[in-house]
């Protein structure tokens, strides 16, 4: 792509997490019969009044700290007139003029950097109704109608599609733990739009923009925009030209697919919405909002890391939120934060995902958690034994000890008595300690069996395997 210079904007929709809609009591859900969840505010009855949900608004404050945007003190809602088949008012209810969050950005990392993709602006809106379409007959379901949403706007600042994919992987972990919205793109609670455009030199004006509507997982919005580019290059390429204009991408063809030309730009007639009132947020309002968001990603990453977990499994902890909420109680104890994520990510997933389970399905407290990783951490409970006990640690009510007790564990922790096996061990097998003098990786494996038989199985594989090293490089 390096002919060419590549300048993308993204739109973002997100529903919030809210219990009702924006502007009436009825339910905000999704999954539930067609029209179920409906009022004559939805439906656009003539003479029905808005009355806004407070929460959405302070959603919308805790949107604009995690996206670093300023927060607008003074705002108004906005009407957005036009017609279309979902759109019962003729008009819909957002925010032109007065966007509650503005000039913000969002960090990613590219190739080793952080580049900041800039937000121009966040806007409160109501959604519309959805589509459906059997044949010749459009059918319209009310149930999305009025459910509250957040548009995310960002400055053209993105250099390429694997940028815009960062981007959106980065915001949309970013609204999850923020729990501003639960972002499945499936089911529609996020959707993007992507703005591309294309020229050959920096001081040349924007080439004509080709926007891409509803794209619909993350690995396509990076795969629609190379496809939209590669289109826009042909045209170039052979000296044409193009209308600005609205695509599709089409995961059967792969590619974009024209569904209109802008001819002319369109006039929504903006106006303030004068059947709600002037917001005037106070600053008691807003640290009450965001008091209540979580540690964020970053933050966390940078905690675990200090803390011995590795990368990976940094990572792994992150995209695993019920996780990472339970190890955090401990960042405030000398917990030993590797051996308990080893063990989070280890016997304990293994043993949630066999049996369909949820970690707060279980009976792993606070202070039995803790007590786990310890006698991990000193040797008094072997990975062997945490198999054979992990489902009474995560089903019983019972005390670690009491689990330990009952399943009659007893374990070598003294390394002066797992040195007198090893020694016992390379005296019983001078063939395999020749065989690993020479260079054989199996004979070590087949020493450590032997340790681990001589012991009965109560020796720590790790700590054993250690020693066993340290005395065979000995014998070399």
């Amino acid at each position: 792509m390096s002919e060419y210079i590549t300048t993308i904007g993204i739109e973002v929709h997100v529903e919030l997490k809210t219990n009702t809609k924006i502007f009436s009591s009825s339910k905000n859900g999704y999954g539930m019969s067609a029209n179920s969840l409906t009022n004559v505010i939805d439906l656009g009855y003539p003479g029905t009044l808005p009355l806004i949900n407070s929460e959405v608004v302070n959603i919308g404050i805790r949107a604009a700290k995690v996206l670093n945007c300023n927060i607008r003190r003074h705002m108004h809602f906005d009407r957005k007139n036009y017609f279309y088949p979902d759109n019962p008012k003729n008009y819909q209810i957002t925010q032109a003029e007065t966007p509650i969050g503005y000039d913000g950005y969002v960090p990613i990392i590219v190739d080793g950097k952080e580049k900041k993709i800039e937000i121009e602006e966040i806007h409160i809106e109501e959604d519309t109704c959805k589509s459906m379409h059997r044949g010749t007959v459009s059918l319209l379901d009310f149930n999305r109608a009025g459910v509250p949403l957040l548009e995310i706007v960002t400055k053209p600042c993105i250099s390429s599609p694997e940028e815009a994919k960062l981007y959106i992987e980065k915001l949309r972990e970013t609204l999850l733990y923020a729990d501003i919205s639960d972002c499945k793109i499936e089911e529609g609670s996020m959707r993007c739009d992507a703005n591309i455009s294309i020229r050959k030199n920096e001081e040349d004006p924007l080439g004509t923009k080709a926007e891409i509507k509803n794209i619909g997982s993350i690995s396509n919005v990076k795969l629609s925009l190379e496809k939209e580019f590669e289109r826009q290059k042909k045209l170039y390429d052979n000296g044409e030209t193009f209308l600005p204009q609205t695509r599709r991408f089409d995961s059967k063809l792969n590619d974009t697919v024209l569904m209109r030309v802008k001819e002319t730009g369109n006039d929504y007639r903006y106006f303030p919405e004068p059947d709600i009132p002037y917001i005037n947020l106070e600053e008691e309002q807003i640290e009450k909002a965001i008091s209540v968001i979580p540690m964020m990603p970053d933050e966390r990453r940078k905690e675990y890391i200090s803390r011995g977990v590795s990368e990976v499994n940094t990572e792994k902890m992150i995209n695993h939120r019920e996780m990472s909420d339970f190890l955090n109680q401990y960042l405030d104890t000398d917990l030993d934060f590797k051996t308990a994520v080893n063990l989070l990510l280890g016997d304990i997933a293994s043993y949630l995902n066999k049996e369909n389970k949820e970690l707060c399905d279980t009976k792993l407290g606070k202070d039995k958690f803790y007590d786990l990783v310890t006698k991990v951490k000193e040797n008094e409970l072997t990975s062997k034994n945490v198999k054979e006990i992990i489902s009474d640690i995560l089903e019983k009510e019972d005390s670690l000890d009491k689990i330990i007790k009952e399943k009659g564990i007893s374990n070598i922790t003294d390394n002066s008595q797992i040195l007198e096996i090893i020694s016992s061990v390379i005296s019983e097998n001078p063939d395999s300690v020749n065989d690993f003098k020479n260079g054989h990786d199996r004979a070590i494996k087949y020493l450590m069996g032997q340790v681990m038989k001589k012991s009965q199985g109560k020796a720590d594989p790790r700590s054993a395997m250690e020693l066993l090293n340290s005395e065979l490089e000995k014998l070399k």
